[in-house]
């Protein structure tokens, strides 16, 4: 076991940073009379969904991967993790990996589960999002789904760690002004659900990076 797949391990077993983490990336209004986006369940009828938070572990360096979602899907044109809504007696973990093969080509048996993150509510969706993060040790080919994907970008772990890429704009979202943060990794910008995610899991391993 890697220095870092046991640090890893030993932090996503213990209590998470959980939404303060999450809020460092959220999305703001800028009039206060405007509701910010709702990130709580008002009811129990909510789709359970999960990503997969790839890291690729086989390179000289830890690396994020992440999808460009194609434009006629939901959320298409954006930066995400792979992932889906939860089918049948799928656990969380098993739809994660699913999804991941679907879209990228993944191959589950390559992929080591490390723990979960917080779940994140998305609510213009309606879907409680679990992430969970997974140590890709083993060098493979990805394969991505035309109907879902556009692009496969990876990003160094490490490049999260400062504030280089962090960047905040004003920006019309749904005919509202919001103030937005976001990491530049890419021409489209990592914001919103997935940036919050990922808020979560820079400060879950924050702490390794700052040992070296």
């Amino acid at each position: 076991m890697s220095t870092f797949e046991h640090y890893l391990k030993d932090k996503l077993q213990r209590s998470l940073p959980g939404r303060s983490a999450q809020q460092k990336m959220e999305p703001h209004p800028e009039n206060g009379s405007n509701s910010p986006r709702n990130y709580e369940p008002a009811h129990d009828d909510f789709r359970n969904s999960s990503v997969l938070v790839p890291l690729i572990a086989w390179g000289d360096k830890l690396e994020v991967l992440f999808t460009l979602r194609t434009q006629s899907i939901n959320h298409g044109g954006q930066l995400s993790f792979p992932g889906g809504g939860k089918e049948g007696d799928e656990t969380i973990e098993e739809t994660a990996l699913r999804e991941a093969q679907e879209e990228i080509g993944l191959h589950p048996d390559h992929a080591e589960i490390i723990g979960r993150l917080t779940p994140l509510y998305v609510g213009h969706s309606d879907n409680m999002v679990t992430p969970v993060v997974a140590l890709l040790s083993e060098k493979q080919e990805f394969t991505m789904n035309p109907n879902e994907v556009d692009e496969i970008i990876t990003v160094p772990l490490k490049d999260f760690m400062n504030n280089q890429y962090l960047i905040t704009e004003k920006w019309q979202l749904r005919d509202v002004p919001y103030t937005v943060p976001f990491w530049d990794i890419h021409h489209v910008p990592l914001w919103g659900a997935t940036a919050m995610m990922m808020s979560e899991f820079v400060e879950v391993c924050r702490d390794f990076f700052d040992e070296d």
